[in-house]
């Protein structure tokens, strides 16, 4: 006559199947690593084959940061915020980090200003781009480099 598993053997072996696919997928997976061609192209996906002037954008960055886990980020786009001329997106682009779209930000003529601010996360020193999209679809841009640096304490002497 044969044993019928107990509830808890079925799922302690059933937890363990799965960790082990879980973990030959993790193990198998490489970082992925953006390049300022996937940037471009992801650019390319936001605007299409709009011309991207410069100007009318202003992009706040430090020029150096020692932690790359929280680098804060200002974006500010002139317009007059009315309902025939307002800032339709805010949007951030890097050139390595594994996914080059950083964050989009969403505006109408009622948020009264095109001005976003937050904290980012660099995986190395590079570019960052902010593209301001109007309403009558033009497009804004600026750009900043920034060298993030270990910590000193991760320093080898």
């Amino acid at each position: 006559m044969r044993r019928r598993a107990s509830r808890r053997e079925f799922l302690v072996a059933a937890g363990g199947a799965a960790a082990g696919i879980g973990l030959g997928s993790v193990i198998a997976v490489a970082p992925a690593r953006a390049t300022p061609e996937a940037m471009r192209e992801a650019i390319r996906k936001v605007v299409g084959s709009a011309r991207i002037g410069t100007g009318r954008v202003k992009l706040e960055l430090p020029p150096l940061s020692e932690n790359g886990n929280t680098v804060p980020l200002a974006v500010s786009v002139e317009s007059p915020m009315t309902a025939a001329d307002h800032v339709k997106a805010i949007h951030v682009f890097t050139e390595k980090n594994p996914q080059p779209e950083v964050v989009s930000f969403r505006l109408g003529p009622r948020a009264g200003r095109a001005s976003v601010a937050t904290r980012i996360r660099l995986a190395d020193t590079q570019t960052v781009v902010a593209i301001g999209e109007m309403s009558d679809g033009s497009f804004w841009s600026a750009s900043a480099s920034v060298v993030v640096t270990l910590a000193a304490c991760l320093e080898e002497a």
